[in-house]
């Protein structure tokens, strides 16, 4: 018998700005240091990535707007903050290599996704380049070309 090795990570939210104003350089995936509504909230998919970004300060990297909204059934001794700035957790050595690379110029530090791996909550982050005006337009054309692509040979299969 064959069984089929289940996918244990599943997607919560995805940043789809993010490709669309920054070149990708290097990935990473962090632990994030989040209180038990968030957790609960995140289930539930209450979650806005798009505003995120990551900082650093005194060697320690932090996601700064990275909205989870609270569910209404949260307990009335929490007050929750949707806006609070969460810790990231990375081996010492990645957050070294990344506050070098972060303080060449042009450099920054995004978060791409949220999602569930062996029953903890990831995020993904990326070293990044912005885009200049015209790197966009190249994206938006690129993207229209194959779609048009994806439509002629469906309708020539019919």
């Amino acid at each position: 018998m064959a069984t089929k090795k289940q996918d244990t990570s599943t997607r919560i939210a995805d940043n789809k700005k993010a490709a669309y104003n920054y070149f990708f350089e290097e990935r990473f995936e962090a632990g994030i240091v989040l209180e038990g509504w968030e957790v609960k909230s995140l289930r539930e998919g209450k979650v806005q990535l798009t505003d995120g970004y990551v900082v650093i300060r005194d060697g320690e990297l932090f996601v700064v707007g990275l909205q989870i909204n609270p569910l209404k059934s949260a307990s009335t001794h929490v007050n929750p903050d949707s806006i609070r700035t969460k810790k990231l957790l990375l081996h010492k050595e990645e957050i070294r290599r990344l506050v070098g690379k972060v303080e060449q110029k042009g450099y920054t530090l995004v978060p791409l996704n949220l999602h569930w791996k062996a029953g903890k909550i990831k995020l993904e982050i990326a070293l990044a380049k912005g885009k200049a005006e015209h790197d966009k337009r190249d994206t938006i054309k690129d993207r229209e070309g194959k779609r048009e692509v994806e439509r002629a040979m469906k309708s020539r299969s019919r």
